[in-house]
């Protein structure tokens, strides 16, 4: 699996409340949620992100409350990896349940910049920074994760299982 896009960069401790406003949470719709994805924090983003872009974020990346809003609102808006130093556990959780690829690598955070375009390999951890020719080495994905991933979240991936078992 792969990556490639422009990048939108944030600071440290954006929250769950940032990435999709409490306002916005009467409805579980994904293109709805994407409209509002990241408007309180940059209010530009909705207009100017395009399928595939990565979101590369400082240290604690979806702190705040539980809700897997905030992943479904930034794979639905066409996010295709979130790079961060460090993620709250929990929007860690609910991301890989929903098949939104994250990666955590403090180097990339610090030479990556908004607007750099980016590939990342999830097989081997690797993201390179096509603008500015550089590479930084993330944790490549364990083999259970790039299954839920390629069926793009845990509850297709165990429906997938169950039917390989009848």
């Amino acid at each position: 699996m792969k990556a490639k896009g422009k990048v939108f960069k944030y600071g440290d401790n954006v929250d769950t409340d940032v990435i999709i406003p409490a306002r916005y949470l009467n409805t579980s719709d994904p293109k709805e949620l994407a409209l509002h994805c990241m408007e309180d924090i940059d209010k530009d983003f909705v207009k100017n992100v395009k399928e595939g872009d990565i979101i590369v974020a400082g240290r604690n990346f979806g702190c705040g409350s539980s809700r897997e809003h905030a992943p479904i609102s930034i794979k639905a808006s066409g996010i295709s990896c979130v790079i961060a130093s460090t993620f709250a556990r929990i929007f860690y959780r609910n991301a890989i349940n929903i098949g939104l690829p994250i990666l955590e690598c403090e180097a990339a955070v610090e030479g990556i910049e908004a607007g750099d375009e980016v590939e990342v390999d999830f097989d081997t951890g690797i993201i390179r920074n096509v603008t500015k020719g550089s590479t930084f080495k993330a944790q490549a994905f364990p083999e259970f994760m790039k299954k839920i991933m390629a069926a793009d979240g845990l509850v297709n991936y165990l429906k997938s299982k169950a039917t390989d078992d009848l």
